[in-house]
């Protein structure tokens, strides 16, 4: 989600984060109805400081948390206690679904490198493509299609910086 940070302290990510697309506040993003099915795998990413308004989110949505995996982006950022060089990849659940096959399980340690702003690694969708090959894939908050930014082939995508596919 376009998370706006409002943190004191002098640290400038909001007015950074801000300046790449609009942000919203966490009542905006509770709102928010969301076109998922009634049985369907919420992946999410958020960073440490709003890891709480994440669960928030996740319980806003009708999901129901059940775990997390980390993105090592393998360099440093910004922060306010630590400068982050990570992001968590939350799991959750509405209605009736199931793990990926034991086969197909990875570890919850992610290692890329990190790329442009709030670009995420390609390997993630295509797990998840992998492990739900006959379910519909929505990405919320999609960007503008460009060369770094493509489009997926069989990802619906939503967002208020292009036209909306759903």
């Amino acid at each position: 989600p376009p998370w706006a940070y409002n943190e004191s302290g002098g640290n400038s990510t909001n007015r950074v984060i801000s300046g790449k697309y609009p942000t919203m506040q966490i009542e905006e993003l509770c709102a928010l109805k969301v076109p998922a099915a009634e049985n369907s795998v919420l992946f999410m990413w958020a960073t440490a400081p709003r890891l709480p308004e994440a669960m928030q989110l996740i319980t806003a949505w009708g999901y129901r948390y059940k775990t997390h995996a980390m993105w090592d982006k393998e360099m440093v950022g910004l922060g306010y206690w630590f400068r982050g060089q990570h992001e968590l990849l939350m799991v959750a659940l509405r209605g009736k679904m199931q793990p990926p096959p034991p086969a197909k399980r990875i570890s919850s340690v992610i290692r890329a490198r990190r790329g442009s702003h709030s670009s995420k690694p390609d390997q993630v969708r295509d797990w998840i493509a992998d492990w739900y090959p006959n379910e519909r894939k929505l990405e919320m908050f999609a960007r503008p299609y460009t060369e770094m930014w493509p489009k997926h082939d069989g990802w619906e995508t939503w967002g208020n910086e292009l036209p909306n596919d759903v």
